[in-house]
C-alpha cells in the first residue's frame, strides 16, 4: 500500500497533549497550555526540528477544536468516539494496565476478565490503531517517533506494520509488573501488550528494575530471548534494545517558581493555619490508589500514639489532589482519606492544634509553599514508576528536609541512600521512620538535602527527552 508521508522528522505520541481546549460562554475556544517533562523536552529540540506531537482529544472542548480544525502549531489532536475513548482510557489503561503494573488488585475479587472486558479491549485496540494511523501520516521517511506510556502500548507494533522505515521508541512511565503478577492478564492480552512494545527499536524505562521486569515478562510469556546483560530482547526475528532514563526534576524552573509572590502568600497562609513553632510533615500527591495516602495517615496516627511528645508540636500537611474521579474506586478512596483525616483530628485535636491539615483542591503554588516549609517529606507509594515529588521537595526546601521514602518508588534507586526507607505496608515502621525524620540532627538533614537535590536534578526533563532521542538515533 502506498503511504502518503508527512514532513515531521521527530514525533511524540501521548494520551495527553501540550494544550487543552474548553468552550467559552460565547462559543469561542479557550486554550490552556500544559506542563511536564514532554513539554520541556520538545522545547529543548528547538522550533526548527520539524517535530509534531500527536495526542488525544480528551474533553468536549478538545473534540470541538478538532471539529473546527483549530490546531496548536506542532501538534495533531485525535478525536475518537467518546465511548471508544472511555473504554480504552478508563476501562483498560487506568483500570487494568495501571492496576497490573502497580499490583493493586484485590485478587479474591478482581480482576474479572469477561465479555465487558473484551469489548473494552477492542476499544483499546481501536484507540491505539488511530494513533498509529496518525503517526504514519505525519512522519517523514526515516523519522524518529517516541511513543509514551501504557495508554499506547500497542502503537509501536502497529506503526511498524504501517511504516517499517521509521525509528520507533516506547517509554513506560509506570512500574512494570513481575511475570507472576503480569500473567493475571488473559494470555492473549499479556502477549499482545508485550509484542506491541517490542515493535519499537528501543523500549525505555525509569529504572533498571522496571526494565528487567519487562524483559522477564517477555521471556516468560513470549519465550523471547533476553540478552545476558538484560539490555535487549529478541522475539520473532526482531531485537528491541532496552534503556533506562530516570526522569529528574527541573531544578531551575522549580527554584524560580517557588519564589514568586503567589508562593510567598501561600507560605504566610500555611504558617497561620499550622500555628507557630510547629514541625511539618508534608505530603503532596494525587488521590491515587498507588500513592498510599491512607497508610500514611495511619502511620501518622501511630506516631502520635507512640510518641505523645509530638502532640501539638507537629502537623501533617496532606495535599491529596483529586484524580480520576470518574472512577468509583477513586471517589471512594478520596472519601476514605478525608474520613481518616477527620478521625485523627477528632481524636487528637485541641482548640489551638489541628493535627492533619488536608487539602483536596489542586494548587501548585500552595504545593511549592509546603515544599519550602517541610521538615519531613512523606513519600510512601505502594508502587511508583518514579515519583517526582520525592525529587522536587529537596530542590526547593528552605532549611533542609528529611525524606521518608518507600522502597517501592522508582526514585528509591537514586535517592535511597540519603532517604529514610520504609516498607509502604508497614504502619509501625513508617511511624518509627517519621519519628527518626523529625529528630534528625539539623546538620545531617542539611547535608542529606543537598545530596538529594543534586541527585534529583541529574537528568532534567529536557535532557531526559534528548537522551532518548539520541539513543534512538534521532
Amino acid at each position: 500500500m502506498e503511504v502518503t508521508r508527512g514532513a515531521a522528522r521527530i514525533l511524540v505520541a501521548s494520551n495527553r497533549g501540550p494544550v487543552s481546549f474548553s468552550v467559552a460562554g460565547d462559543g469561542s475556544l479557550a486554550k490552556r497550555r500544559g506542563g511536564g517533562g514532554l513539554v520541556s523536552g520538545l522545547s529543548a529540540i528547538g522550533p526548527d526540528a520539524g517535530a509534531v506531537w500527536v495526542c488525544a482529544a480528551l474533553s468536549d472542548g478538545d473534540r470541538e477544536a478538532v471539529r473546527r480544525a483549530v490546531a496548536e502549531p506542532g501538534s495533531r489532536m485525535i478525536a475518537v468516539d467518546p465511548a471508544v475513548f472511555a473504554d480504552a482510557y478508563n476501562g483498560i489503561a487506568n483500570s487494568v494496565l495501571w492496576f497490573v503494573h502497580h499490583m493493586l488488585y484485590q485478587t479474591p475479587l478482581e480482576p474479572v476478565f469477561d465479555a465487558e472486558f473484551r469489548g473494552q479491549w477492542a476499544s483499546y485496540e481501536t484507540y491505539n490503531a488511530a494513533f498509529a494511523d496518525a503517526l504514519a501520516e505525519e512522519a517523514e521517511q526515516g523519522a524518529a517517533v517516541l511513543v509514551q506510556d501504557y495508554h499506547l502500548a500497542l502503537v509501536p507494533e502497529l506503526l511498524r506494520e504501517r511504516r517499517p522505515d521509521l525509528r520507533i521508541g516506547h517509554f513506560s512511565h509506570t512500574p512494570w509488573a513481575p511475570p507472576d503478577y503480569y500473567r493475571l492478564l488473559p494470555d492473549d492480552v499479556a502477549a499482545r501488550v508485550l509484542t506491541g512494545i517490542l515493535g519499537a527499536d528501543r523500549a525505555g524505562f525509569l529504572t533498571r528494575r522496571w526494565a528487567d521486569a519487562f524483559a522477564a515478562c517477555c521471556a516468560a510469556v513470549l519465550g523471547a530471548e533476553v540478552a545476558e546483560d538484560g539490555r535487549s530482547v529478541t522475539h520473532a526475528g526482531r531485537t528491541t534494545r532496552l534503556g533506562v532514563h530516570g526522569l529528574g526534576a527541573d531544578g531551575d524552573f522549580l527554584r524560580e517558581r517557588a519564589h514568586r509572590p503567589d508562593v510567598a502568600e501561600r507560605i504566610e497562609t500555611l504558617r497561620a493555619e499550622v500555628g507557630p513553632g510547629r514541625r511539618l510533615i508534608v505530603r503532596v500527591d494525587r488521590a491515587e490508589l498507588s500513592k498510599n495516602i491512607v497508610r500514611g495517615l495511619l502511620a501518622y496516627r501511630r506516631l502520635l500514639h507512640e510518641h505523645p511528645g509530638w502532640r501539638s508540636r507537629v502537623v501533617h500537611v496532606a495535599f491529596a489532589y483529586p484524580s480520576r474521579q470518574d472512577l468509583a474506586v477513586y471517589r471512594d478512596y478520596t472519601a476514605e482519606v478525608a474520613r481518616l483525616a477527620a478521625e485523627i483530628n477528632d481524636e487528637f485535636g485541641t482548640a489551638d492544634w489541628t493535627p492533619v491539615l488536608l487539602k483536596v483542591d489542586d494548587d501548585f503554588a500552595r504545593s511549592l509553599a509546603a515544599y519550602r516549609l517541610a521538615d519531613v517529606a512523606l513519600v510512601n507509594p505502594i508502587r511508583d514508576g518514579m515519583n517526582l515529588v520525592a525529587k522536587e521537595v529537596p530542590v526547593v526546601s528552605d532549611t533542609g528536609v528529611a525524606l521518608v521514602l518507600s522502597r517501592e518508588a522508582g526514585a528509591f534507586a537514586e535517592l535511597g541512600e540519603d532517604a529514610i526507607p520504609v516498607n509502604p505496608f508497614d504502619i509501625e515502621a513508617t511511624a518509627a521512620a517519621l519519628n527518626t525524620a523529625l529528630t534528625l540532627p539539623e546538620a545531617e538533614r542539611a547535608a542529606r538535602t543537598k545530596r538529594l537535590a543534586d541527585a534529583s536534578t541529574a537528568l532534567p526533563p529536557s535532557r531526559w527527552f534528548l537522551d532518548q532521542l539520541t539513543a534512538l538515533g534521532g
